[in-house]
C-alpha cells in the first residue's frame, strides 16, 4: 500500500512539472521589467550558482530572510517561479488578489496553525510550483539563521521534492527603519546544490536535513560579497 501510494505521488509530480502558462508568462514579464533591471542596476547584484536550480519538477527554495523584497528576488534568481505564502487579507484586494496567484503566491491566515501553512505549501509543490520556505520563518536582523523551523523539511518528505539552499546577502540593510525608499546596497545571490529530502518522518531525520539546510546557507551568506 506505501509503496502504490508512493508511486501516486511520483506519477502526480511528474505530471504536473511545470507552472501554469499565465503564471510564467506574467513571471517573465514582472521579472525582465521591473526586477532583474532594479536588481542589477540599482543594487548591483551579483548571482552564483544557477546553474544548481533544476529548470522543472518539484523544488523547495529554501533561504534566509531579512527584507520584503525577499521573495521577488528569489524567484528572479533561480530563474523560475517560487510560490511563497501571503497574508490572506491581500487576496481580497481585486485585480491584486489575481496577480498574486497567477505569482504563485498562496493564501494563510495570520495565526492560523503551522499544519494549514504546510498544507498550503504541499499543494503548491505538488501543482507544479518551485515553492519558497524561509527557513527560519521570519526576518532576521543579520539576515543568518539562527533558529531553523522543520517546516521545509516536512514538505519535502510529503512531495518528495529536493530543497534548494539560497543565501541572500545584503537584503537586510535595503530599508532603515521610518524609511519607505530602497538604499541602493549591494546584493549577493548564492544558490547551493539541492539537498535531498527526509528518508522518514523520525524528527532525527528531520532535524538532520533541516541543519544541513541552514547549514549550506549560512555558508553561502558567510562567503560575502
Amino acid at each position: 500500500m506505501l509503496e502504490q501510494q508512493q508511486t501516486s505521488r511520483s506519477n502526480l509530480l511528474a505530471r504536473r512539472d511545470r507552472e501554469p502558462f499565465n503564471s510564467l508568462l506574467l513571471y517573465h514579464l514582472f521579472k525582465w521589467s521591473v526586477v532583474s533591471p532594479m536588481l542589477h542596476l540599482y543594487f548591483r547584484g551579483r548571482i552564483y550558482g544557477a546553474g544548481n536550480v533544476p529548470r522543472s519538477g518539484p523544488l523547495i527554495v529554501v533561504s534566509n530572510h531579512a527584507s520584503d523584497f525577499d521573495p521577488p528576488i528569489v524567484s528572479n534568481c533561480v530563474r523560475r517561479p517560487v510560490a511563497f505564502m501571503a497574508k490572506e487579507e491581500l487576496f481580497r484586494v481585486p485585480v491584486l488578489a489575481q496577480a498574486i496567484r497567477l505569482y504563485g503566491a498562496y493564501p494563510v491566515r495570520r495565526g492560523s496553525s503551522d499544519r494549514k501553512a504546510l498544507q498550503a505549501a504541499i499543494a503548491a509543490v505538488e501543482s507544479g510550483w518551485a515553492t519558497g520556505v524561509f527557513l527560519e520563518g521570519t526576518r532576521t536582523r543579520d539576515a543568518r539563521i539562527h533558529q531553523p523551523k522543520l517546516g521545509a523539511a516536512l514538505v519535502a518528505l510529503k512531495t518528495g521534492a529536493p530543497l534548494l539552499p539560497v543565501s541572500l546577502w545584503g537584503t537586510e540593510r535595503i530599508l532603515q527603519r521610518g524609511s519607505f525608499l530602497p538604499r541602493p546596497v549591494p546584493l549577493t545571490i548564492r544558490i547551493g546544490e539541492p539537498i535531498a529530502p527526509p528518508q522518514s518522518g523520525d524528527r532525527a531525520e528531520l532535524e538532520r536535513v533541516t541543519l544541513s539546510c541552514a547549514a549550506a546557507i549560512n555558508h553561502l551568506h558567510s562567503l560575502g560579497r
